[in-house]
């Protein structure tokens, strides 16, 4: 955690008071080496950090100190902050990088070897760092995958206007992993990415109703009670696979090269596949006595045991607008079928 605490330190105040002390005047490609190892430094320390929030989260919700709808709450918000701060460390670097490349140097010396003092409280701390040697063309990148937005279901023989759900009350979160790969060797304009990510569908039932399994299809039934809450979370494991594809810029030096997509039009087309890990009903009302009650519901509700469906994205540097619809019907057995569709906001921190 010393370690950890010591490199998050440093992120904070390299802004405002960052001094690089070189030995050779004329090396500025020491110092872009030295920026791109600290992008991946960055992304290791969001995660190690979310890591850690969600082990602080699931610590809390043991202890009964919040219930498993605020814990599930609070790891979507650390996740969306650590993704947020990865894209802007990334791009504060970044300008770092261009600004190098563009004029060979940062108003400062550089050399092989760095010394990064950083003054906090009055204490310095002092890092040396020798850059490691670079990879001449790195083919497969990774990164951070997170989105979320509003979620819904498509009715078979009915309009979507007149879904069973409500439209600002169902949301899906999605948090994962992918790994992207250039197609061909001399050209960057298609590349294959792949990974893992957890689903969380969440549908919000309207008019005081609620989801009951019959043994044989799951049913709306009404509650007969005003409900604060009717909401049925369907959770999966699933493994995305696109296509992407969009312009990108490319950085040769002496010794590597690369292709950048930084400001960059990017369009991925594919889909995904994968399995359920749970189904929750969650239901909350005031009860006789006036206290309010909640109930949670565990069980398959005849849901589908797999997932998978179409997706896409189109967007700018790390962010784009994202879609995905499952082909399978959310309920296996039931006479008339509904497929999950989902609409937001993806981030790629890459």
């Amino acid at each position: 955690m010393r370690i950890i605490t010591y490199s998050t330190a440093v992120v904070i105040w390299l802004l405002a008071t960052v001094s690089l002390s070189a030995q050779d005047a004329n090396d500025a490609q020491a110092q872009i080496d030295y920026l791109q190892g600290k992008i991946e430094a960055v992304q290791t320390e969001e995660k190690e950090a979310l890591k850690d929030e969600v082990i602080a989260i699931n610590d809390r919700l043991d202890k009964g100190e919040i219930t498993e709808d605020e814990a599930t709450q609070l790891k979507q918000e650390a996740a969306e902050k650590r993704a947020l701060n990865i894209e802007n460390r990334v791009v504060i670097i970044q300008n770092q990088i261009d600004l190098l490349e563009r004029n060979g140097s940062l108003n400062t010396t550089s050399t092989d070897n760095f010394e990064l003092v950083v003054f906090s409280k009055g204490k310095v701390l002092d890092f040396d760092y020798t850059p490691k040697e670079r990879k001449y063309d790195r083919r497969t990148t990774s990164d951070l995958v997170l989105a979320f937005g509003l979620n819904n279901a498509i009715t078979e023989g009915e309009s979507f206007g007149d879904t069973d759900f409500k439209i600002a009350g169902s949301r899906f979160f999605e948090l994962g992993w992918a790994w992207k790969t250039r197609v061909f060797k001399n050209s960057n304009w298609l590349r294959f990415k792949y990974g893992f990510s957890f689903q969380f569908n969440g549908l919000k039932l309207t008019d005081d109703r609620f989801f009951e399994d019959t043994g044989t299809e799951t049913v709306v039934r009404e509650f007969g009670a005003n409900l604060d809450k009717s909401k049925l979370r369907n959770d999966y494991l699933v493994f995305p696979m696109h296509f992407e594809f969009g312009p990108s810029r490319k950085i040769e030096k002496e010794d590597y090269f690369r292709y950048s997509t930084r400001n960059k039009l990017k369009i991925g087309l594919g889909g995904y596949a994968g399995f359920r890990l749970r189904t929750v009903q969650k239901l909350r009302f005031d009860g006789p006595d006036g206290n309010e009650v909640e109930q949670k519901q565990t069980g398959n509700f005849n849901t589908n045991n797999f997932a998978y469906g179409l997706s896409g994205y189109i967007g700018w540097t790390g962010m784009a607008l994202y879609v995905k619809y499952d082909l399978n019907p959310i309920f296996k057995d039931n006479p008339v079928e509904q497929r999950n569709i989902s609409v937001g906001l993806r981030f790629d921190v890459d």
